[in-house]
């Protein structure tokens, strides 16, 4: 994607005079704003979305770009965001991406035409270039949950591994030995970080993970069901399925009942990020909880941080194990709760 510097030097100005003729002052000459129009035109540049993000003025509000609003993580991060936003004098819009790229980056752009002051979000994958040019032009901004590698601003997220050992601690103190994972897409920080969790702590037991025991799913129920039918059609199924996201671990569940198995009887089922409907299905889903509250209101103080002029911190905080009974055990003292913290 090309720069406002790629726009400068097309056009034979200085960066300033480009801002200039985005921004409509009148100081510019008629042959340099031809210029300059043209080498936009040429370059497929995008002023809107990058451009007026370069401004002292201020309108205290914020912008979320989500990766799925009805993935009850993210609806509850975005309450977090809101109700901190709101404490701190901000307002928030709010961005579904839907787990598509293209959908992500027109919210961006738009929140950014928008003339917010910052800019949260959870990134879908690890390839937008214009997340890349906002963070170099300068644009506020705070990755949550999910972050995009090489782009140099503070990540607000949970870290798992501690919790992905632990599951596979319980499920081999049970007796399980072949292990299935439902992993979210690869492009995605959490879809890798996760599945190498699962693998290294795999591999502490003695214990491999077979490239039939490994699915990719896409954080959408569908997948996990999908995945789930090609781990019951093997000759020897996996006796337990990890699900690396709450949706992906319905759709699971969705998969063996329709064969008339049972959890945890005939297969035993976990997942990563708990929600309040686990407790709730038959048996409750052992799943991973991360602190969404505690995420959404670090974020916002990280980005306020950003807005008015202080460095802004990364921060990672642990996740944690809560067991129930969908892997073959009643919930014990140490790791059981009556609820679902997502």
């Amino acid at each position: 994607m090309a720069s406002i510097k790629d726009v400068a030097a097309t056009a034979g100005v200085s960066v300033a005079t480009v801002s200039r003729v985005l921004n409509e002052h009148p100081s510019v000459s008629a042959d340099a704003r031809t210029r300059v129009l043209a080498a936009v035109e040429a370059l497929g540049y995008r002023p809107n979305a990058v451009a007026r993000s370069l401004r002292t003025d201020q309108t205290r509000t914020l912008g979320l770009v989500i990766s799925d609003v009805l993935n009850p993580y993210f609806t509850e991060l975005a309450r977090s965001v809101e109700e901190e936003a709101r404490a701190l004098g901000y307002s928030v819009i709010i961005g579904n991406a839907d787990e598509r790229p293209d959908l992500q980056d027109h919210h961006v752009r738009t929140l950014l035409d928008r003339r917010i002051d910052g800019l949260l979000v959870s990134p879908t994958d690890g390839g937008s270039p214009l997340m890349l040019d906002a963070a170099r032009a300068g644009t506020p901004m705070v990755f949550v949950d999910r972050w995009i590698p090489g782009v140099e601003v503070p990540v607000v997220r949970a870290d798992g591994r501690r919790a992905v050992r632990d599951l596979v601690a319980h499920l081999h103190g049970l007796g399980h030995r072949r292990l299935a994972i439902i992993s979210g897409p690869a492009a995605t920080t959490t879809g890798s970080e996760r599945v190498e969790a699962f693998r290294a702590a795999l591999a502490e037991y003695g214990l491999d993970l077979p490239d039939a025991y490994t699915g990719q799913g896409d954080f959408q129920a569908e997948s996990g069901r999908r995945v789930t039918e090609g781990f019951l059609d093997l000759p020897e199924p996996p006796e337990a399925v990890f699900a690396a996201d709450n949706l992906m671990a319905l759709g699971a569940l969705d998969a063996i009942r329709a064969r008339g198995l049972r959890v945890p009887d005939d297969i035993a089922l976990a997942a990563f990020d708990d929600i309040r409907w686990f407790v709730h299905t038959d048996p409750p889903v052992t799943a991973i909880t991360q602190p969404t509250g505690e995420l959404g209101r670090a974020a916002v103080r990280a980005l306020v941080d950003r807005i008015e002029g202080r460095p802004g911190e990364s921060v990672t905080l642990p996740a944690r194990l809560v067991v129930r009974r969908s892997c073959g055990a009643a919930p014990d003292g140490n790791h059981a709760t009556n609820r679902s913290e997502s």
